[in-house]
C-alpha cells in the first residue's frame, strides 16, 4: 500500500517505508494481531450482553511505561494475518452475535483495517465498528476513517506535556488529542443507541487516572464537558495497575488513591455531568488485563 511507504499515519510522521523497515510504532507492512475474541469488559454500552468483538492489534503509536498490554505493544506478541483473514474474523464476530467490532490501537494499521472493512460489508457485514485508540491520532488519519468507523473510543491521556512526554514519549499530547476527537465528532455526531441500550453511533472518551495527577484529570473533564456537554459520554477509569517497569517512574508506581477517584467522580457530578460511566475498585486488578494467545474459531 502506498500510503505505508511513506508512513505518516499518526503524529510522530515518520515517514518510513514500511515494507522495508518500521519506525515509530514497530509496524511493519502486513496486519498482526494478538487476541480475537468477544470482550465482556468494555463500557456497558459496548459490550452489552454478548460482548464486544474485539481485535487487538499488535505494536503501538505510543510508548506508554505504565502500558497493561505491554507484550503487544512493545514486546511484539503476535501473529500475522491477511486483509482478508482479518475480515473473516469479522464476520465470525457477526455470525456470534457480538453487539461490535472492536479495534484495539489500530492506528498504524488504518489503510488495511479499511481494506478488511469494505471486504467484510461486501460480505455481508452490518455491526457497527469501533475505533479504540490511545487518542494520539492525526486529524488527517481520522478523516481516512469516514464512512467506515461508527464509534469512537480514544483516550485522552494527559493535559500537561511533561506528563505526555514523561510517561508516553507523545509531545504535544493534548493539542493532538483535541483536534483529533474534534474531528471524531463531527464525523459521527452524538450518541445513538438501539433500543437495548447499544451504542450504534458516538463518541466514548476514557480517561485513565494516574496516581498523583488530579490537576490533569479535572482539566480534561472540564475541557471535554465544555466543549461537547453531554452529546459524548466520558469514562473515569480507575484502572490503573503498576506494571513490573516502574522503577524509574516511582511516583506512578502504585494504585490510585481510591479516596481521588471518588474526588473526580463527585467533581463529574458538580458541574452536572450525566453521561458519564464510572468504574468500582475491583477495575484496579490484573485480572482486566487480557491473555494474548492466537485467534480460535
Amino acid at each position: 500500500m502506498k500510503r505505508l511507504e511513506n508512513c505518516m499515519l499518526c503524529p510522530r510522521n515518520c515517514g518510513v517505508d514500511r515494507t522495508k523497515k518500521i519506525g515509530f510504532c514497530r509496524a511493519g507492512n502486513e496486519i498482526k494481531i494478538a487476541r480475537a475474541k468477544p470482550h465482556m469488559w468494555e463500557e456497558p454500552s459496548i459490550s452489552g450482553t454478548n460482548g464486544s468483538g474485539t481485535v487487538f492489534f499488535s505494536h503501538c503509536n505510543l510508548k506508554c511505561v505504565f502500558c497493561q498490554n505491554y507484550d503487544i505493544s512493545t514486546k511484539n506478541h503476535g501473529y500475522k494475518v491477511t486483509t482478508k483473514e482479518l475480515a473473516d474474523i469479522f464476520l465470525d464476530f457477526q455470525n456470534k452475535a457480538v453487539h461490535n467490532i472492536n479495534l484495539v490501537t489500530p492506528t498504524h494499521y488504518i489503510p488495511q483495517i479499511i481494506e478488511a472493512i469494505q471486504c467484510a460489508k461486501d460480505m455481508g457485514l452490518n455491526l457497527p465498528i469501533v475505533y479504540n485508540c490511545g487518542g494520539y491520532e492525526s486529524a488527517e488519519a481520522i478523516d481516512m476513517l469516514k464512512g467506515y468507523i461508527d464509534i469512537y473510543m480514544p483516550d485522552m491521556k494527559y493535559y500537561r506535556d511533561k506528563s505526555a512526554i514523561r510517561y508516553s514519549m507523545a509531545p504535544n499530547y493534548f493539542e493532538i488529542s483535541k483536534k483529533a476527537i474534534e474531528k471524531m465528532f463531527l464525523q459521527v455526531g452524538k450518541n445513538q443507541f438501539d433500543k437495548f441500550g447499544i451504542m450504534t453511533k458516538g463518541v466514548i472518551v476514557r480517561h485513565m487516572m494516574l496516581p498523583g495527577l488530579m490537576y490533569e484529570s479535572k482539566k480534561i473533564v472540564d475541557y471535554l464537558y465544555n466543549t461537547y456537554g453531554d452529546d459524548i459520554y466520558i469514562s473515569i477509569m480507575s484502572q490503573y495497575t503498576p506494571t513490573n517497569n516502574l522503577a524509574d517512574y516511582p511516583e506512578i508506581d502504585r494504585k490510585i488513591d481510591k479516596s481521588h477517584y471518588e474526588m473526580l467522580v463527585e467533581y463529574c457530578a458538580n458541574k452536572g455531568m450525566r453521561n458519564v460511566y464510572i468504574q468500582d475498585g475491583t477495575a484496579a486488578s490484573e485480572s482486566f488485563i487480557p491473555d494474548f494467545y492466537p485467534y480460535d474459531e
